[in-house]
């Protein structure tokens, strides 16, 4: 009886210590007044074909891009090889000068060349997306490469004219994502992107391996909204194949969904999305049964609210027409975040948190997102 009992005990204690340690856990990795900037905004995430994270941020003096001849914002990076336990001393990608800014990253892999791709944005001081002159080059399009798993990078590739047309009197700026670059089923390299003005949202991609890119159709606009301003937006694959864009309307509390089967040429007219403060949120695949997976599963990030607090994970099973099961990731303040799929099949969250005094990293596991 006490080894039948003593069996029992240690199968309890097991079981607990398995979900205990499923919960999640956060490590800092940028923290506000360090490292000579006084903040760090815009999380994106990715993993190198070498399995190392790479985490990338805006380095901030003060405010957004743009605002002011001193507010300048770099482009940085850290890298982990222990599944987010530990990070890398910061470096910069882009340091472009007083007032000037390079911001808005994001990155994904080419699998058939294992090159990490990095998109983003550079303007000119005072120019942020407000004071960007049409035709000009007051706010460009930028990318960057790395052949050694985000050691090093490239000089920088000008995809402005790619990402603006240059002859519109009224665009005067393209945003890409923050966060949310994939590369599709079929090699596509593909970058979520939106502008002003008007505002809209669309994609930047490339079919062959970067060496040239193209720019899609604006989402047109929903036919009974009479206000809509889309913008921060991220997209994932469809398990048929089709692209999938979640995007931010700066006007209304939800978010919006379109759907592309042409790679981000052309797109479907929005359907309402999830319940959400305006906000940058994350989307990204989780599962897929043609590779071996249970079911088909993507999962998404953001905060509950009320506003920006309470943030989540939400998982839908059937491609992004439902959302039903949610796992709180922390309570508290918590705004923009950013996924990836680690190397052991877990999800890697990189996150604002505490009214942006850090940028955390979440690593999030099958017991605690699967749990009945």
């Amino acid at each position: 009886m006490n080894n039948v009992l003593s069996a029992i005990l240690l199968y309890v204690m097991l079981h607990i210590t398995v979900i205990a340690g499923a919960e999640p856990a956060h490590v800092d990795v940028f923290f506000s007044g360090r490292d000579g900037y006084n903040n760090y905004r815009i999380p994106a995430i990715e993993v190198a074909p070498d399995g190392s994270i790479l985490a990338f941020a805006e380095a901030r003096t003060s405010g957004d891009p743009g605002e002011g001849p001193n507010s300048a914002v770099d482009l940085v990076y850290k890298r982990s090889t222990d599944n987010g336990c530990t990070w890398s001393a910061m470096k910069v990608i882009e340091q472009p000068g007083k007032g000037w800014s390079a911001a808005n990253p994001a990155a994904t892999v080419d699998r058939q060349t294992g090159r990490v791709w990095l998109l983003y944005l550079r303007c000119k001081p005072g120019r942020g997306t407000s004071k960007a002159r049409p035709g000009t080059d007051d706010f460009q399009t930028f990318a960057r490469h790395s052949d050694d798993n985000g050691q090093t990078w490239s000089n920088p590739i000008d995809l402005t004219e790619v990402g603006r047309d240059m002859k519109d009197p009224k665009w005067r700026a393209t945003v890409i994502g923050p966060g949310g670059m994939i590369q599709d089923s079929k090699g596509r390299l593909v970058a979520a992107a939106w502008r002003v003005a008007p505002w809209g949202v669309f994609t930047i991609y490339s079919e062959d391996h970067g060496k040239t890119w193209q720019r899609g159709q604006i989402i047109p606009y929903p036919v009974a909204e009479k206000k809509h301003a889309p913008n921060e937006t991220q997209i994932v694959e469809l398990s048929d194949g089709r692209i999938l864009m979640d995007y931010r309307d700066e006007s209304i509390a939800h978010r919006w969904m379109a759907e592309s089967r042409d790679g981000g040429r052309t797109w479907s007219e929005p359907r309402v999305g999830l319940s959400v403060t305006p906000v940058a949120c994350a989307i990204e695949r989780y599962t897929l049964k043609s590779a071996g997976a249970a079911s088909d599963c993507l999962i998404w990030t953001g905060p509950k609210g009320p506003k920006r607090n309470n943030l989540v994970a939400r998982l839908s099973y059937d491609e992004g027409l439902s959302f039903p099961v949610e796992r709180l990731i922390a309570a508290g303040p918590a705004a923009y975040s950013d996924l990836a799929i680690l190397k052991d099949k877990t999800v890697g969250v990189l996150w604002e948190r505490d009214n942006y005094k850090y940028i955390s990293f979440t690593r999030l596991m099958p017991e605690f997102l699967e749990s009945k």
